[in-house]
């Protein structure tokens, strides 16, 4: 049984989705899933898998951006991205310590898929990111192995993809409520029409803090509270078919944290958030271009900043989505269980120097916000 996204609930998300409200509706993106499900060994977690230029014959970069929210977690290949303005290989998404077997399977992919290229001495540098799944996960375990990671590669694919507890996000909890794998697409016109999209990791946020469409929902569904300090985090993957350049494509990347933002949260000290950019049509051997400037276009001086209003609003519309479809309730699954095994990111010290009257975020968290409503949010 398909269940319902928020649109088909009713929900008015603004904004144009593509055919599948998918990342995969960016053309050539490719998504697949190996997913890890055993409660008698306490094991919740998985792998996702997202390739930019789904099995394309030759190893071909897509030009790239990368902006970092807060630091507290892992991404690998970022330095060559913030310093090249591109990437070769898939992106794969996993919980905090499976990392390393991640990087192992996507080397061995990129290797097999493409060894001419890799016999004249190239070296592989796959995207592989993380959020900490161990409050469902025994994430001692080490249960992920590079097997699985090669099983979420191929079985990447075009087309519909699956939300909630499916591949890296089978183990995350998103405000209080089962998380993990969100995505979502958008429509745009700016100087052409193009398609931006996202898939998230999530595994963030208070509940106080839930926000959809701007009400404030999470004010009002207080039952089974799990935490009172933000230590979560979240993965944003941004794709597009317009042509940007790297400078262009980190600027967009930013937008994805206001995006992750209009759902409430306002970022914790010791959570982690990454958002890359991919950028799937335009290769880094294009210099930036991406097209072929059709009769009347006007081209942008390399060494200027396009606006980005527009794109940037798809990115940060298509956000708050993605992050209320990776908050899925009804999965099958707890969204809460014994926490023996949790352990936050890294606690912050407290900085406060005597005491203060307490802020409006410390008011939302222990409930005493005034002035929601508490029944009729007025969709």
């Amino acid at each position: 049984m398909t269940k319902p996204r928020a649109r088909d609930l009713g929900l008015p998300f603004p904004g144009t989705p593509g055919p599948c409200n998918a990342i995969t509706d960016v053309p050539g993106v490719e998504v697949g899933f190996c997913t890890l499900t055993d409660p008698a060994q306490s094991l919740r977690t998985g792998v996702t898998a997202i390739l930019p230029r789904g099995r394309a014959p030759e190893p071909v970069p897509v030009m790239a951006g990368h902006y970092a929210l807060n630091g507290n977690g892992e991404m690998t290949g970022t330095h060559w991205i913030d310093d090249a303005g591109y990437f070769l290989g898939p992106v794969l998404i996993t919980n905090t310590h499976a990392v390393g077997a991640c990087h192992t399977a996507a080397v061995q992919w990129m290797i097999e898929s493409w060894p001419a290229h890799f016999r004249a001495h190239a070296w592989a540098m796959p995207v592989v990111a993380e959020t900490y799944d161990g409050v469902l996960n025994d994430i001692t375990r080490l249960a992920v192995t590079p097997g699985h990671a090669r099983a979420a590669l191929d079985a990447a694919a075009p087309g519909p993809v699956a939300e909630g507890s499916s591949g890296g996000g089978n183990g995350m909890i998103a405000y209080e409520f089962k998380g993990g794998t969100g995505t979502a697409s958008r429509r745009v016109s700016v100087g052409g029409d193009w398609t931006v999209a996202a898939l998230v990791q999530a595994n963030f946020g208070l509940r106080p803090w839930l926000s959809v469409l701007g009400k404030p929902v999470g004010q009002i569904l207080t039952e089974d509270r799990l935490i009172e300090t933000e230590t979560g985090s979240i993965i944003v993957i941004l794709a597009t078919d317009a042509p940007l350049s790297a400078l262009s494509l980190r600027a967009l990347a930013k937008r994805a944290a206001l995006g992750i933002g209009r759902s409430g949260t306002v970022g914790g000290n010791s959570s982690g958030g990454h958002f890359p950019r991919v950028f799937n049509r335009q290769s880094a051997a294009d210099g930036g271009t991406g097209r072929k400037a059709a009769d009347g276009d006007r081209t942008q001086p390399r060494t200027s900043r396009p606006d980005l209003s527009g794109r940037g609003r798809g990115g940060g519309r298509g956000g708050d989505q993605c992050a209320c479809g990776g908050r899925r309730r009804g999965d099958g699954e707890p969204a809460r269980q014994d926490l023996p095994r949790h352990r936050p990111r890294g606690a912050a010290p407290d900085l406060s120097l005597g005491k203060k009257e307490p802020s409006p975020s410390q008011r939302a968290e222990t409930g005493t916000a005034p002035g929601f409503p508490e029944a009729d949010l007025g969709w």
